[in-house]
């Protein structure tokens, strides 16, 4: 249960840094408090994109994975990030990705911020 919320915050805090870095991905709202909570259930949905489709995307793409060396994962995290947009649009929760290039850039931004508050936050797990 620890782990899971840690990871919980963890893409939260990179969600947050992706936004505020990237001017076409937006997280919109009402008070700062409404904004938390969205930030926090936008941060499930990503994870839960992650956990279940996201799998799915790489054992289906395993040849470009091959072929490209692994850069094919930078288009994979960006369409993962793009359907948790079009996710967290169709449960009203203001998050929004404009664009590939912002998607690629955002994939690419939260990778690197999750990996390293993963290794910052404790893990009891």
């Amino acid at each position: 249960m620890m782990n899971f919320v840690v990871k919980t915050l963890a893409n939260a805090g990179a969600l947050l840094v992706a936004i505020w870095l990237l001017p076409d991905m937006t997280l919109t709202g009402g008070s700062t408090g409404k904004k938390a909570l969205s930030l926090v259930l936008v941060a499930l949905i990503f994870g839960l994109v992650n956990v279940v489709v996201k799998p799915v995307v790489k054992l289906l793409t395993l040849p470009l994975f091959i072929l490209t060396l692994g850069l094919i994962t930078l288009v994979v995290n960006a369409l993962m990030l793009m359907l948790t947009s079009w996710l967290a649009d169709q449960f009203s929760l203001n998050f929004h990705v404009e664009g590939f290039g912002t998607a690629v850039l955002g994939g690419l931004i939260i990778s690197v911020v999750s990996w390293a508050l993963n290794v910052a936050l404790p893990d009891r797990d």
